[in-house]
């Protein structure tokens, strides 16, 4: 680690897209880096690049998080590796058409990915960050975990457990110093839509973001506190008010006999 670093980030997905502007972000922000994803050309042409920037110590990690051996390598960093202060877990893949058009298998491995491999790394990162009273886990869901009714159901379905992991770390460890956010983009133009099944140029231009001003949206949700980021909500107060319509369901959720509204019972 540099002397000057403020820790080292590692970021999933880091070869292209969201992932590489977070790096780029915060190695000039002065964090050293560990950059995670399969595509190694990518990823040795990032560190080169990011380094020659910064002067900042970048490490790459050529692994499909998909694999179980290379899942539990990336793992095994986060436990180790006492430098790490940041974990973004952002590799993740898409699906855009409907269930019943969808492979189920190909469903199968977004969920692999998108929800075991993000919670078996925040496993691994978290009771270091507790132990040594500080650390950053930044997970990159959607606003299909809140709206699942936009896209294929079963991505959505991975953003939204993304949603509720990240709102049950904030409340396990609101007093262990460890900042906690989920990103919920919108549309974002990456290379994600053409993965997905849907290319980019398909997509209303109105409703598309820049990744670049998406990613730094997202960092400064995180300097101000944020838990939820959604980089196109113009009023915070929409969210506070879903948040406060949420928090009053919860007495009511759980009690010992069927509402009277369902007649059940003497």
């Amino acid at each position: 680690m540099s002397k000057s670093s403020k820790g080292t980030a590692l970021i999933t997905g880091a070869s292209s897209g969201i992932g590489a502007i977070y790096a780029d972000r915060l190695a000039h922000r002065g964090y050293d880096l560990i950059l995670v994803a399969r595509n190694r050309g990518r990823l040795d042409d990032l560190a080169r690049r990011l380094a020659d920037e910064t002067g900042r110590a970048i490490e790459v990690v050529a692994a499909d998080l998909g694999d179980k051996n290379d899942l539990k390598r990336v793992e095994a960093l986060l436990r180790d590796d006492a430098s790490i202060t940041v974990l973004i877990n952002n590799a993740g893949v898409g699906a855009t058409a409907p269930l019943l058009s969808s492979d189920v298998d190909k469903m199968e491995e977004m969920i692999t990915l998108n929800v075991s491999a993000l919670t078996r790394l925040t496993y691994a990162a978290a009771p270091g960050f507790v132990a040594r009273g500080a650390g950053t886990i930044i997970n990159i869901a959607s606003i299909v975990g809140v709206a699942p009714e936009l896209l294929n159901g079963v991505y959505g379905g991975t953003k939204a457990f993304v949603v509720a992991l990240t709102l049950s770390l904030q409340k396990e460890l609101a007093d262990k110093n460890i900042r906690i956010q989920a990103v919920l983009p919108g549309a974002t133009a990456t290379d994600f839509w053409a993965i997905a099944g849907t290319p980019i140029e398909h997509v209303p231009s109105e409703i598309v973001m820049r990744a670049d001003d998406m990613v730094d949206a997202a960092l400064s949700g995180l300097d101000q506190g944020e838990l939820i980021t959604i980089p196109a909500l113009a009023d915070a107060g929409d969210w506070a008010a879903y948040e406060a319509a949420r928090q009053k369901l919860m007495p009511n959720l759980s009690k010992s006999v069927p509402a009277a509204r369902y007649n059940v019972g003497g």
